[in-house]
């Protein structure tokens, strides 16, 4: 019952968390063609929490939040297939929401929240009910092209456990996603292994992403071969495939390597378990130089802005696409301006989200005009933004 209070506890604070980083955050670029785009099942959850709670940031965001904590609900009943005790459940819980990448698709309006939260619905339901979680696969192909690397290893283990089932379902929706959406290899061959293993190191911490690449390895050699090692072995395995032929979306590959941190769980409490109490110390120096770390990377998340000061360039800040638009927004509403030619098109699509609409009354200039009006949009008392709004004589 303790453990159930705290688990909830853990909720309710990284909720808290998470919805005070929505002040500080516009819509960036890639989220405004998401929601002003073509059709996608996560367009239709951001229309419907838009039209019931308002168009505002607090709507745009709240549906990742929820898919994230539907995400953190699965994590936690997920490892009870593989550690015994209840805090050992609690441990991989937090290490997950500590997770940076975890943190950005909480926030970030992305399909990475969808493909967790679902990748997680089909894991829990395969760990509970084995092939009966197969009916979930079809609906899955339509709500990521990257779930077909989850139809690749649910072939890859049928063909391990030579169950024709599994075969044939992944293989065909394997073959029936390939149809739909092609799968990209091309482009001038470049090697970018190394930088795939930097985003990985990026997405997961560094001493993590190590941990689980530990214990993937250690497993393939003891033959532990079960579906979600399968899942998360062969998709960190394409991707470094083809980052020595061309750049990889590590993006779309992390979340399937998300599902591996129970596995991780399993292998470092049972190494540290079996030990004598004064052979643990280097297990203990492991696991809280990795929480230390996880730590400051939220931190360095949630305390973003003030890296501005120490950037020469604004535009270099990893949260710079997701500022300015907002806060451009409101000094031009507060100067009665409804419209406005912004000169380009990426900011023209996020300010369209913050009731400014394209015309030809109004323009923002980079260099100083006799007639523009100074606009300075700044973080912490830093200047990261400045253009110049003019009327437009016709």
């Amino acid at each position: 019952m303790r453990e159930k209070a705290f688990f909830l506890a853990l909720l309710g604070v990284n909720t808290l968390l998470l919805v005070l980083q929505i002040k500080g955050l516009s819509i960036s670029y890639n989220e405004a063609k998401i929601l002003y785009g073509d059709f996608s099942l996560l367009r239709s959850f951001l229309n419907l929490s838009l039209n019931i709670f308002g168009h505002n940031d607090y709507a745009l965001r709240l549906p990742m939040i929820l898919l994230h904590l539907i995400s953190v609900v699965l994590l936690y009943a997920i490892s009870q297939f593989y550690v015994k005790r209840e805090n050992d459940r609690l441990w991989i819980v937090l290490i997950y929401v500590l997770l940076p990448g975890v943190t950005s698709a909480a926030l970030v309006v992305d399909n990475a929240g969808l493909v967790i939260a679902s990748l997680f619905l089909f894991s829990y339901l395969y760990l509970r009910y084995e092939k009966y979680a197969l009916g979930l696969l079809p609906f899955l192909l339509m709500v990521d092209p990257a779930f077909a690397y989850l139809f690749f290893a649910v072939a890859l283990y049928g063909m391990y456990r030579k169950d024709y089932l599994f075969i044939g379902i992944g293989s065909g929706l394997l073959l029936v996603s390939m149809r739909l959406y092609g799968i990209h290899v091309g482009g001038l061959p470049e090697s970018r292994f190394l930088d795939a293993l930097g985003v990985y190191a990026a997405i997961f911490s560094p001493i993590v992403f190590l941990y689980l690449f530990y214990v993937l390895y250690r497993r393939f050699f003891a033959k532990e071969w079960d579906l979600i090692w399968m899942i998360a072995s062969s998709a960190f395995l394409v991707s470094l495939l083809l980052s020595f032929r061309q750049k990889v979306e590590v993006q779309t590959f992390a979340p399937f390597l998300l599902i591996a941190l129970p596995l991780a769980a399993q292998t470092f409490f049972h190494t540290y378990r079996i030990r004598l109490r004064e052979f643990r110390g280097r297990y203990r120096v492991l696991f809280y130089s990795a929480f230390i770390i996880l730590i400051l990377n939220v931190m360095a998340v949630f305390y973003n802005q003030w890296f501005y000061r120490f950037i020469k360039n604004p535009t270099h800040h990893f949260s710079y696409p997701m500022h300015v638009a907002k806060e451009l927004s409101q000094v031009l509403h507060h100067n009665k301006i409804r419209c406005i030619d912004a000169g380009n098109d990426k900011l023209q699509l996020r300010l369209r989200f913050y009731g400014i609409t394209q015309c030809q009354s109004y323009r923002l200039e980079n260099t100083r005009t006799s007639n523009g009006k100074k606009v300075t949009i700044s973080y912490k008392n830093i200047p990261v933004y400045v253009t110049y709004v003019t009327k437009v004589n016709k």
